[in-house]
């Protein structure tokens, strides 16, 4: 038996499955699949397409002590796949809202905290886990089992391998992994798979041999790349991103 609040907006052609709630302040677009013992809670906001697993928890209060029953929301793209025993936690008077975008899987226990920002195609593999105000970039795969920590921004088409504690944030088209997480290289297969080309990834490869390969710190890699590289969208992502660094990013070899 359900219990689909009568106030809730539900679109067409959805399909809900046995003893799963659905709250007063929900949204729900058109050819949604929702499993059984789902929690769909106030301030969700579900797009088309979507695809929720048994278990799964929407939109749940922030575990933050400074929350205070503000009016908030946790948004989810259209064609996302929420797997199995997924949490979701809705935002803080901080931005409003949490955010999951279009297109992306995430695997079963995945933890999606307060106020976190996650881009659209993004892979999130099975018991990773975000503290909250996480920002992760477009196209990122996170592997199963990372504990990611608060405030982390995660570049797009980056990858972090299974396991890895992340306490730095992680620039744009890299793989990160070891004992501390640090700079591996670049995504080459994730790269080449969307279609950038050799001499693409060339360009992006030498930006990071700059930063990671150098006699220059941090600093005064982005300030080389500023004045001495081509400005293209590579360099102009990376040092951007560079830029708005709270935590600062991984190290090198």
């Amino acid at each position: 038996m359900n219990s689909i609040s009568k106030n809730a907006i539900i679109g067409e052609n959805v399909k809900i499955g046995e003893f799963t709630v659905v709250k007063d302040d929900v949204v729900i677009g058109n050819n949604v699949e929702i499993a059984s013992n789902v929690l769909i809670a106030d301030g969700a906001r579900i797009s088309d397409n979507v695809k929720i697993g048994h278990g799964a928890v929407v939109s749940a209060l922030p575990q933050d002590l400074k929350f205070e029953g503000e009016k908030t929301y946790f948004e989810i793209g259209e064609g996302t796949i929420i797997r199995e025993y997924v949490t979701l936690n809705r935002g803080t008077k901080h931005s409003g809202k949490s955010v999951v975008g279009r297109n992306c899987f995430l695997m079963s226990y995945v933890h999606v905290a307060h106020d976190c920002r996650v881009g659209d195609n993004v892979v999130i593999a099975n018991a990773a886990n975000m503290g909250g105000h996480v920002e992760i970039g477009d196209w990122a795969i996170v592997g199963g089992l990372v504990p990611i920590h608060q405030f982390v921004k995660i570049g797009k088409h980056s990858i972090i391998g299974g396991g890895f504690r992340t306490v730095k944030d992680i620039p744009p088209f890299i793989l990160a992994g070891s004992v501390p997480l640090r700079f591996e290289g670049l995504n080459i297969i994730g790269l080449k798979r969307r279609g950038y080309t050799a001499d693409q990834i060339r360009k992006i490869r030498d930006i990071y041999n700059v930063i990671y390969r150098s006699q220059y710190n941090v600093s005064d890699a982005v300030k080389f790349i500023e004045n001495e590289m081509e400005h293209d969208e590579f360099t102009e992502t990376v040092v951007s991103f560079i830029k708005s660094c709270k935590r600062g990013i991984v190290k090198g070899k």
